[in-house]
């Protein structure tokens, strides 16, 4: 394959990756006033033992920065969908904490989520589709890549 044919296939990810997502934040906001990021960590953390994870393990599964994922904490915890509490192992580490609030916004939101990954996404591919896409996407997942000095 040439660099322009593989550029195009990278645009194309890219470009499908921002649709379904604008579509999944649309649906969010329109069922439940949350947005797609939100939503995101509260995901995280319903999916953690203890509904807890260190900030910088949830900042590394929600794709943002520390300082992105601060902030997006802070409005969460204003609204009382996760409290924030120290590790006892660590005085510097912080966990983000689901709330009872947060877990039943959670739920109430999950249904319109993974109907909106089926509407946007899996609905559009066939079985043998969805089987390659998956063994393309942990081929891709699983790569190694090398750290430049």
């Amino acid at each position: 394959m040439n660099s322009a044919a593989e550029l195009i296939v990278w645009r194309a990810v890219l470009r499908a990756e921002a649709q379904i997502s604008r579509r999944l934040q649309a649906d969010l906001l329109a069922g439940h006033d949350l947005a797609l990021a939100p939503y995101e960590v509260l995901m995280h953390l319903g999916e953690a033992p203890g509904g807890r994870l260190r900030m910088n393990d949830l900042a590394d599964r929600v794709l943002l920065s520390r300082s992105g994922l601060t902030r997006l904490v802070d409005r969460l915890e204003r609204d009382g969908l996760v409290d924030r509490q120290t590790c006892p192992s660590d005085a510097r580490g912080l966990y983000a904490v689901l709330t009872a609030a947060g877990r039943a916004r959670l739920d109430e939101a999950a249904p319109t989520y993974r109907q909106g990954v089926r509407d946007h996404m899996l609905s559009r591919l066939d079985d043998s589709e969805l089987r390659t896409f998956q063994h393309i996407l942990d081929k891709l997942a699983d790569e190694q890549i090398p750290v430049q000095a």
